[in-house]
């Protein structure tokens, strides 16, 4: 899409969406790929996103870093969009959140069991 008029809605450039979410641009072009990101494009090519594109970019590396992928992304996404959902997303979205604490619950053991060896090691110098 091209920008062909003044926007109502201010525009900013890639580097501002990669500055803004701490990711790199060549992260935010991923995502652009994998269609979890759209923008627009100025008279001179450059790619333009909206101002929740830095909101969206984070919630993707938080969700990356949850175990997710590109798909399962864009399969939460129109959730995110209109906050409403059928039977089959929800389930989805209880199925991921499930994982997701069972693997926050395995990192909370693993953090209490490094607690008891820093103690034991803290009272043997």
């Amino acid at each position: 899409m091209t920008v062909t008029d003044t926007a109502t809605e201010h525009l900013i450039r890639i580097g501002d969406v990669a500055r803004g979410a701490g990711v790199s641009v060549r992260a935010v072009r991923y995502y652009e790929q994998q269609g979890l990101l759209t923008a627009e494009r100025s008279p001179s090519g450059q790619r333009l996103y909206r101002q929740d594109a830095v909101t969206l970019v984070r919630f993707f590396q938080q969700m990356y870093a949850a175990g997710l992928t590109s798909r399962r992304i864009a399969e939460l996404l129109p959730c995110w969009d209109s906050g409403h959902t059928d039977a089959e997303q929800r389930a989805m979205l209880r199925a991921e959140r499930d994982r997701i604490q069972a693997k926050v619950d395995d990192l909370q053991a693993a953090l209490d069991r490094l607690d008891e060896v820093i103690a034991i090691t803290d009272t043997h110098p």
